[in-house]
Parts: C-alpha cells; structure tokens; sequence
C-alpha cells in the first residue's frame, strides 16, 4: 500500500501537508486545486491511514510500470540507446517511489498477457504490430509506446526527430561542396504477435535521406546500404560499396548509428581511406567513444536517458489521472558536428 510520502512526490507537497489534507484539518489553508490533487492521488492509491508503510513490500499495480522491451537483458548493453532509455527509466521511477519490471521480451514465444493487467501502465520499448498491440491493450489500456512511428493515434507515443536531424545532416553535407552522398544503416523493423521480427527498408532516417536526395535532384547518386544494426554490418555494407567501380563511390556517408560508423571506419581504413579526406563521415547516438574516434566523429546526440525519465512522467499522469488524453512527444537532437566531415576532394 502506498504511503503519506508516497502521496507527496507524486502531488509536489510536503507529506505534512499531505498529512493535514487527509486529515481534513480545517486551519490548514492551501490552493483547493493541490487538495483535490492530494485526495485523487491518494485515492489512486488506495491510501488508508492506518497505513504506516513507506514502500510497498509487494507488486502493487498502482505503482508499478510495466516494461515490454525489444533486448533481452544479456544483448541490451549492446545498444546504447535502449541502455540510455532503460537507466533513465529506473533513475526517474526511484525518485517518484515507482517501481519498473520487465514483463517479457517481445521475441518471446510463450508471454503471460494477463500480467499485463498488475501494473499501472505499460510501456512498449520498440516497433510492434497493430495485433500485438491490441492483444497488450485487452489486458491494459494504459499504454506508452517508445521509439513508435506508425499511425496508431489511441495511446500516448514517443518519438524521435531523426528525420529532420537527417536532413540537417544532408543540409550540413551540401555546403561543403558534397553531392554523392550515400547511406548505410540498419533495418527498420516491427515484432508481430508470435514474437516474429518483420524487416523493412522504409526505416525513418532512410526513408528520410530518399526523399532529401530526391528533393535535391540528386537521386542518380542515391544509394541505401541495409542490414543488421551492428558493427559488422558497418564492415560489410562499407566493403560492398567499395566493391563497386571507384567512380561511384561516394565523397559522404550517413550511418544510422555509430557502432556501425565504427564499422565503417574500420572497411576504410582497410582500404587505405582516409577520413575526411577521402569521405566524409557523420553519424547517429553520439556514444562516447565517438569524440575519441581518429579523427573524431560528427554524430548526433539525443539524450534518450532522459526518455526514460519522460516516461515515468507520462505514467505519473496515468497513475493520478489528470490526463484523459492521449499525447505525442517528439524529443529533439542535436548535430554535433566533428573531425570526420570536410569537403570533398576535386
């Protein structure tokens, strides 16, 4: 059962005033508005005052988000980003007196759906389809979808700016002269009910480098290089560009992430490359390794630890109710422009 502290983080007062409120002491004078927030929380919370408790020993769902995460927890640290967004969740859950547990893994062939019912609100870490997502919303409506662009309009929605970043980034290119640019990234992709990934090419920053080539008339120097997310993959789509007649390479490239910039940095060094001078490099996550990269690498920063924290936010409102409607939050980035971008060679 929730507590008298437990009510005052979540309302923004004092648990002495929390105190006096529910204890309806009429010389107590604050703002109707901050008592009314008091008795909905605590009524959210099934607050009873012989309740002398401070955490909850036990599941309580009041308190309690559900996590449906795309890694497992041995390969998550793999991929900065969800890492990122996954410490920014238990970080910002601790401050509240929320708690945030894995429910299961979306590869996962056997799921317990009706345990999705035992926790205040779920939130879905990656793409799924419209039938997994209503099988999750039969159980718990209270829903919070992460890195999500498809059209699905009932439940709130975090998403990214990296389309525009991409094209800042194109911009950015542009003016230095550079006009074949290429792109080598990783797969968009959604997992369905049975726990099967679906692949597709129409991945947001590719999709976005398209349409900008387009748009510049530069579309006979398009070229999309796709496939696993991953430094090997960065190996293996930089060789197979190389592979191609040397007057088709490109002066640029955009990679979708920076372990696959490592990759690449890796084929064209191998071939006796050099970076700026011979392509120009720019990047997505801005991991720390890549200010210490040879030279530097220009990438783009998106603070997704602090994600994590707006969503324990959103289940904030969920929890306490004083938010009906569903929301869509675009979190910005920022082009951090290094070494590895020049102008192309004459």
């Amino acid at each position: 059962m929730a507590s008298i502290r437990d009510i005052a983080k979540m309302a923004g007062v004092s648990p002495a005033s929390v105190s006096r409120i529910l204890n309806n002491d009429e010389s107590f004078s604050i703002n109707e508005n901050t008592r009314k927030r008091v008795l909905e929380i605590a009524n959210e919370l099934n607050y009873t005052k012989g309740n002398k408790s401070r955490a909850p020993k036990g599941p309580d769902k009041k308190t309690t988000l559900g996590l449906i995460t795309r890694h497992t927890n041995q390969n998550l640290k793999k991929d900065p980003y969800y890492w990122e967004i996954i410490q920014g969740i238990m970080f910002e859950a601790a401050k509240w007196r929320l708690r945030a547990n894995t429910v299961f893994n979306m590869h996962d062939q056997k799921k317990d759906w009706t345990a999705l019912r035992d926790y205040a609100a779920i939130a879905i870490l990656g793409e799924v389809s419209d039938d997994f997502l209503d099988e999750v919303a039969h159980y718990n409506k209270n829903i919070i979808l992460v890195d999500y662009y498809g059209k699905n309009e009932r439940f709130d929605c975090i998403q990214t700016d990296f389309a525009d970043r991409t094209k800042e980034i194109l911009d950015t290119l542009y003016s230095y002269g550079h006009r074949r640019i290429s792109y080598i990234g990783g797969f968009s992709s959604h997992v369905d009910l049975d726990g099967q990934r679906i692949t597709s090419e129409h991945e947001v920053r590719a999709d976005a480098y398209r349409r900008w080539m387009k748009l510049h008339d530069l579309e006979k120097y398009a070229k999309v290089y796709m496939d696993a997310w991953g430094t090997q993959s960065g190996i293996d789509l930089t060789e197979r560009m190389l592979s191609e007649p040397e007057d088709s390479w490109p002066t640029a490239i955009v990679t979708g992430s920076d372990p696959m910039a490592i990759g690449v940095y890796n084929a064209l060094a191998t071939r006796g490359l050099s970076i700026p001078d011979d392509i120009s490099i720019v990047s997505f996550d801005d991991i720390e390794m890549a200010r210490f990269m040879t030279p530097a690498l220009s990438s783009t920063h998106l603070d997704a630890n602090e994600i994590g924290q707006i969503i324990i936010d959103l289940v904030r409102t969920k929890i306490t109710g004083t938010r009906k409607m569903p929301i869509r939050i675009t979190c910005n980035s920022r082009l951090n422009l290094r070494e590895s971008v020049g102008k192309p060679r004459k």
